[in-house]
């Protein structure tokens, strides 16, 4: 197997949709027949194309491609477990997202125009994960942004996605400063933009490095890339840009943050502050998201939240060390978003026609104790069997807290309801299911990527306690979503829910930001700016009922 061989075959997907973003220029109409072809094969091509890779993986171990270039810093593919277990899933995401796109948009009189930024984001992202070399992985990592923000402002006509593009535009220049900062400093620091040979140095000889600096703005880079609070407000307002875009954002690119994070692995675990940047913010994030996410009236904007909380948890779980449940993470949470955007419209229209009621809950403290009890007894019991080592493994054992927290729901909902044995053994069921799954994914990730990441290993007094901060914290909210269906409302909790359903304002800041920056503008800019005090004004209206109501 020679090297030019495996560079002509990791690319054929690639250069086809970069193919096909070409040919668009010359069809950017309505129903152009060749772009739609060419897409599609592009699409299907990235199948195939992941099957030969994963393949030469498995058969050879780690591949790249020499250097094409001059100071190490040209151009170069790496294959290895990592890179093609993103490849693979960004290709089967993308078949889907081009399948529903075509027909999405059939009759737009800018279809054309439409398919060619789709295959140029997707080509980007694949150029991203197959990236050897620390110049390959910065152009793609900004000309992913540029793709992505010409589908921003697909519809020039809608204010709410233009200001959003914008916004986004702005953090993801400082997104790329961080990065590529980074990359200067890791090879002035190793002469070398080898991804494999950075990592074997710092392998070999940990303590002879200075890279804090690096990991810091490699945590930074990740993230404004995956819109971590408080920087996620844009991702929250660009529900007006067309379907496939949201599926392919949510599914795909927000992942490259904790995909960088993934790939540096090396380079984080040589650091001792970025991962508590990265715990700490993802955390939070992580908490805020989730619990405004349950106030949210619209799917869209739900689900916009939901992305931002799955983010900062990937995040979260990379700063703990724990790379492979990272990974599983994202690639659970990339095929699961993907299908809920892109069947969004048909689930509200199932929702309107259902009948079905939750039952009841009563409010025991004796069952809701209980339900907890079972969770922690269920998870517990499989630590146990999987033989996971409470010293060594500890974070591990912490990450599988947040499902000891989802279980208990479960069996509390079931439990402190009428009691029915149908419930309780639904939630029994669910549960050995749920922690089952978890435990054996995780080791399957684990023993797939296990050359591509640091060994886990026991965290410092510093994580601890971060742990058992995070722990506590994420209990005490989850106990209280399960006391509120029991509570009574009272215009506090109504109030409460309006300003969690804002996001407790956190955006005006940025909002204003961007006015301000933008200020020299006029025409467009103070329309898009009237269009949106418009759009905000009812929820004022609302907001300052209820607080005449608390006076």
């Amino acid at each position: 197997m020679t090297y030019t061989l495996v560079a002509v075959i990791a690319l054929i997907s690639p250069l086809a949709f970069i193919i096909t973003a070409i040919a668009s220029w010359f069809q950017p109409g309505m129903r152009p027949y060749l772009i739609r072809q060419l897409v599609t094969v592009s699409s299907a091509t990235g199948i195939i194309t992941s099957g030969i890779c994963g393949y030469l993986v498995v058969q050879n171990g780690l591949l790249e491609t020499p250097f094409i270039g001059f100071y190490e810093l040209g151009f170069s593919l790496r294959l290895d477990a990592l890179s093609v277990l993103m490849f693979t899933m960004i290709a089967l995401i993308a078949f889907i997202v081009v399948r529903f796109s075509i027909n999405y948009l059939d009759g737009d009189k800018r279809q054309g125009i439409f398919l060619g930024r789709l295959a140029a984001t997707i080509a980007s992202v694949q150029f991203l994960v197959l990236a050897g070399n620390l110049g390959v992985l910065l152009l793609s990592w900004i000309v992913m942004s540029i793709c992505l923000h010409r589908l921003l402002v697909f519809y020039k006509e809608r204010p709410g996605a233009i200001i959003a593009a914008r916004k986004k535009f702005i953090l993801a220049r400082l997104g790329d400063a961080c990065l590529l900062v980074a990359i200067v400093l890791l090879y002035l620091q190793f002469n070398t933009g080898n991804l494999e040979v950075i990592f074997q140095a710092i392998q070999t000889s940990p303590s002879a490095f200075s890279i804090e600096a690096v990991a810091i703005l490699l945590a930074s880079a990740a993230l404004l890339k995956s819109a971590q609070f408080p920087t996620h407000g844009w991702l929250i307002e660009v529900m007006e840009t067309p379907t496939p875009v949201s599926a392919l954002l949510h599914a795909g690119l927000l992942n490259a943050g904790p995909f960088l994070i993934v790939r540096m692995a090396f380079i984080m675990e040589a650091s001792t502050y970025a991962p508590v940047v990265l715990i700490i913010t993802g955390a939070f994030t992580a908490l805020f998201a989730s619990v405004v996410f349950l106030t949210q009236t619209s799917i869209k904007t739900a689900l916009a939240y939901s992305s931002v909380a799955h983010m900062g948890f990937s995040l979260l779980v990379c700063g703990l060390g724990v790379y492979s449940a990272a990974m599983l993470h994202l690639v659970a949470h990339s095929f699961y978003k993907a299908h809920a955007f892109l069947s969004s419209g048909s689930v509200i229209d199932v929702i309107r026609g259902a009948k079905v009621k939750a039952a009841r809950r009563i409010g025991s403290p004796i069952r809701i104790g209980l339900g907890i009890l079972l969770g922690f007894l269920v998870y517990s019991a499989f630590a146990v069997v999987w033989g996971i080592d409470p010293v060594e493994e500890l974070s591990l054992l912490a990450i599988g807290g947040i499902i000891i927290m989802g279980l208990s729901r479960l069996f509390t909902n079931a439990i402190d309801s009428d009691g029915s044995p149908k419930l309780i053994l639904r939630a029994t069921i669910m549960s050995l299911i749920v922690a089952t799954s978890f435990f054996t994914l995780e080791s399957g990730m684990h023993y797939i990527l296990t050359d591509q990441m640091p060994a886990l290993g026991s965290p410092g007094s510093l994580e601890i306690a971060l742990l058992s901060i995070i722990l506590l914290t994420f209990g005490t909210v989850v106990f209280i979503q399960i006391l509120a269906p029991t509570l009574a409302p009272t215009p506090f909790y109504r109030a409460l829910a309006i300003h969690l359903r804002n996001g407790l304002y956190v955006n005006t800041i940025f909002d204003r930001t961007v006015r301000a920056l933008y200020s020299h503008e006029t025409g467009s800019h103070t329309e898009i700016v009237r269009s949106l005090e418009h759009i905000k004004q009812p929820e004022r209206v609302e907001l300052e009922i209820f607080e005449e109501q608390l006076a």
